[in-house]
């Protein structure tokens, strides 16, 4: 018996006749909502929360960093957590505590409080966002009121960046920073109270381990590997403080793949990596997270700090990139039904890198129309094009124990490469910035007009070498993808739908 008939047993009352079925996706998506939101809303508000905590340079990344790695490392785990504890009880923990993240985020009078609040926020959502999935799988068990309800799923996790990004300038506008983090608490609020009233328990009764240490090593791991790249921008790579992390990273990260190699309850099991389609799934989704997680921290900063334009402004210029990225699904869905994901996913990521190279040209004088809304456009419909193929890659073929782990992998990847991407572009960008102050400084203090073409030579940098992550993900897409049309006809929908 699978999983999810031993979740339906379990949960009788939860029927397709049950009337408040629909009320329940309502409540599933509040809480996906608050995740999706967090992704955009505090990275318009990070300039000016940057000023008002004094943050450097070279820490502001920190704020976006905390948040994605532990949500990527830890996702795996949270999923097998609500798993064996129950998912509605996971659920609710998870939205009491984002919302006490968030609270502590929103008071914060330093970088270290703010960065630790983002932390815990990841820690969190990863407990969150596999509770909501598996809840509104056990919730529609009529295939066609599934698909429905993932759309509306789907459409919520498209519309909800979109929605972060507006509602983050205003908030950073009209109120305070602040409330771009304190926001959630009213939102945990009605989506604890409807989860406790509308949703049904949910687990398996599957045994097992949670894989702790798994999830210890791989978290501490990825966390090295993030502070030797931060730290390079404030010493050198060849300095102890640098490197004496990265090696501990790879030490580290070498015995996970040991741990998981020979732990029969692996919370990443090796095997799913076995297959090739696969494997080239996850890896251009960690180095497109790599470079894509800069262009939003970079183009953000550029167009409040250099460009001068408030946070309302800034956050609309970005919406195009929601309306491209639902253009490239749709076209993409229908093309890689004709010609297969080995089309599709290197044409996706050739628009970026041609995106990217466009912001490489940024300068004091460019404006908005002419270079960074085509670049947006490029880079979001490509991502379209590469979010549906890879996720359909990724569950082509996969035994139904592992479907779970499968689809989470695809965003866990994204996630891991956000937060490596953020830190290590980060130091590019300080480290040019620096560099060009130092070769064009003519003594004293740099004036204004110095200040920002240094800063905006230092986002080219970061903008070039992201080009360089895409140009690499199309490489191994072309060099380990060859999933035809029927192998994208195979796939199943739904559980394409659930990442």
């Amino acid at each position: 018996m699978t999983s999810q008939a031993i979740d339906l047993q379990k949960s009788g009352s939860v029927s397709d006749l049950d009337p408040r079925r629909w009320l329940a996706l309502v409540v599933i998506g509040i809480a996906q909502l608050m995740v999706v939101l967090d992704a955009t809303i505090v990275n318009i508000a990070l300039p000016d929360a940057a000023t008002a905590l004094h943050i450097t340079d070279a820490n502001r990344q920190w704020i976006v960093t905390a948040y994605a790695l532990p949500f990527g490392a830890l996702l795996l785990l949270g999923g097998r957590i609500g798993d064996y504890v129950g998912r509605k009880k996971i659920l609710m923990i998870a939205l009491g505590g984002f919302a006490l993240a968030s609270a502590l985020g929103g008071i914060a009078q330093n970088f270290a409080m703010l960065a630790g609040a983002r932390a815990l926020q990841g820690v969190f959502a990863a407990m969150l966002a596999p509770s909501t999935l598996s809840m509104l799988t056990v919730t529609f068990r009529d295939p066609k009121e599934r698909a429905k309800a993932f759309a509306v799923f789907g459409a919520i996790a498209g519309g909800g960046a979109a929605v972060g990004l507006v509602l983050g300038g205003l908030l950073t506008e009209y109120a305070t920073w602040r409330w771009c983090l304190l926001v959630n608490i009213p939102i945990s609020v009605i989506a604890i109270v409807g989860t406790s009233i509308y949703l049904h328990e949910s687990s398996t009764e599957r045994q097992g381990s949670y894989d702790v240490l798994g999830a210890l090593l791989a978290t501490i791991g990825l966390g090295m590997l993030v502070w030797g790249f931060n730290q390079a921008s404030s010493h050198s790579w060849s300095s102890p403080n640098t490197w004496g992390f990265l090696v501990g990273a790879v030490v580290l990260l070498v015995v996970f793949v040991w741990w998981e190699s020979r732990n029969p309850h692996a919370i990443l099991p090796l095997r799913i990596l076995k297959d090739r389609n696969r494997a080239g799934s996850y890896l251009v989704g960690l180095l497109v997270g790599t470079g894509l997680f800069a262009v939003f921290l970079f183009l953000t900063f550029f167009l409040q700090e250099v460009k001068g334009w408030s946070p309302v402004k800034s956050g609309v210029a970005f919406l195009p990139f929601s309306v491209g990225v639902i253009i490239g699904a749709g076209v993409g869905s229908q093309l890689v039904l004709k010609v297969g994901a080995r089309i599709v996913v290197p044409v996706g990521l050739v628009l970026g890198v041609i995106g990217l190279l466009l912001l490489s040209r940024l300068s004091l004088t460019t404006g908005y129309l002419g270079t960074v809304l085509p670049a947006i456009l490029l880079i979001s419909i490509g991502m379209g094009f590469i979010f549906m193929s890879t996720t359909n890659v990724a569950l082509h073929g996969v035994d139904a124990g592992d479907a779970g782990v499968a689809s989470a992998m695809v965003n866990t990847t994204q996630q891991i490469g956000g937060s490596l991407g953020t830190a290590l572009l980060s130091t590019f960008a300080v480290s040019s910035t620096v560099s060009y102050l130092a070769g064009h400084s003519t003594g004293g203090a740099p004036d204004k007009l110095l200040m920002a073409a240094a800063q905006v030579h230092g986002y080219t940098v970061a903008f070039v070498w992201a080009a360089g992550f895409f140009a690499a993900a199309a490489i191994a897409s072309v060099l380990m993808i060859n999933a035809s049309r029927q192998d994208a006809a195979s796939a199943e929908p739904g559980m394409a739908a659930m990442v």
